[in-house]
């Protein structure tokens, strides 16, 4: 076959897959990585998995359409969502740089991205990698925790100076291991290696690991008080959602069946909810 039959082929046969890939769409939807040019920034979201839905959609994996913060799909009434409906401008502009892992370290390279997807409002909610260690002495010092968040605070600040910043506190994971502890399901799950410093050995009553569960929780605490401080330092453009999230009494109903650990759409749906209320742009 002639080369210039093959080459034509190809060409047909990258035209039909972009067609299957497209769908009924009218138009290619913006990337949730690339800003759109012109209109508002839209909305950014800076963190760790439970912000990428992580587990929501009943796979181990980031489901971002159940972000709480940044999520379009229809279970999770999210702050994008609520956007969109008070500015049908932002549409297609919601950027989740949140990721899996993320400890505070990574916010400043996160908030380098929010910058350049000119967000006007970003949401931080970060530091449960921070405890979620293999042990009390590995987790994040609060000092080094603190200037963490300062470092990506100060790079929001510095880039979009008037946009405005939601930072969320820590969920009340001590929680999860009251409410779950008992249930065998979240027990095996646990044992996977699911936050040691906290679940290593849930059922135990041991000296130790009880010792071991309230220094999980005193640290959370710790990192709650700084994220108030680090959000008032930054200034009048920054709110703090006020402990919002993290008297959030989760129910296992409210978490997903894989890990027993993230929130379920649900659970997602109650986190967009007080922290909406939170953030002021409900009035």
């Amino acid at each position: 076959m002639p080369r210039r039959w093959i080459a034509a082929l190809a060409c047909l046969a990258a035209l039909v897959a972009l067609a299957c890939e497209g769908g009924t769409s009218a138009a290619p939807r913006p990337t949730k990585s690339t800003p759109s040019s012109g209109g508002p920034g839209g909305i950014a979201a800076l963190g760790d998995s439970i912000s990428t839905g992580f587990a929501s959609c009943l796979v181990l994996t980031s489901c971002e359409r159940n972000s709480w913060s940044t999520g379009d799909g229809l279970r999770v009434d999210s702050h994008y969502r609520r956007l969109l409906d008070q500015d049908s401008a932002i549409r297609g502009r919601a950027y989740n740089h949140a990721r899996p892992g993320a400890r505070a370290d990574a916010l400043e390279g996160q908030a380098h991205a929010a910058v350049r997807d000119r967000a006007d409002y970003v949401t931080v909610l970060i530091g449960a990698n921070d405890i979620c260690r293999g042990g009390v002495d590995a987790m994040t010092p609060v000092t080094t925790f603190r200037a963490d968040v300062d470092r990506g605070l100060r790079a929001l600040r510095t880039g979009r100076p008037k946009a405005r910043v939601l930072v969320v506190s820590i969920p009340d994971l001590y929680r999860l291991w009251e409410v779950g502890h008992t249930d065998g399901r979240a027990t095996r799950a646990w044992k996977r290696g699911i936050c040691p410093a906290l679940l290593a050995n849930a059922t135990s009553n041991a000296p130790a690991d009880k010792s071991r569960r309230a220094a999980v929780r005193e640290r959370i605490d710790a990192y709650n008080v700084q994220l108030v401080a680090a959000c008032r330092a930054y200034g009048s453009r920054c709110r703090h959602d006020g402990g919002a999230a993290h008297r959030v009494r989760f129910t296992l109903d409210l978490l997903n069946p894989l890990d027993w650990f993230h929130p379920n759409a649900s659970g997602q749906d109650r986190l967009a909810e007080v922290t909406w209320r939170a953030s002021g742009l409900a009035d």
